[in-house]
């Protein structure tokens, strides 16, 4: 229990064992053997709810396309920049 104090008392308030979702659950043998005796904890534990952010999905999406939209920008200046490169190098080695 070195440094888990704090997790412990916050998620086993009373000191008594329960099952948390995607932290820990007692699997009977029944449910072990439906999933072919496979102990991988993943499996039964399952996954924590996570809290849901508050945001405007429209106002996020346009401001994630006009980032790509910038980094598309860019990568067409860098392809072209990189084609000028390698065509002088060219140049220089068929002299």
């Amino acid at each position: 229990m070195h440094g888990s104090e704090k997790l412990m008392k916050e998620t086993f308030p009373q000191g008594e064992y329960q099952d948390v979702a995607g932290l820990c659950k007692v699997a009977t043998l029944k449910e072990i053997e439906e999933h072919g005796w496979s102990l991988n904890p993943g499996r039964y534990v399952g996954v924590a709810e996570e809290e849901q952010d508050e945001f405007d999905f429209k106002e996020r999406l346009e401001e994630l396309n006009e980032e790509l939209e910038m980094l598309n920008a860019e990568a067409k200046e860098l392809e072209d920049q990189i084609s000028k490169n390698v065509a002088k190098i060219l140049e220089i080695k068929n002299d």
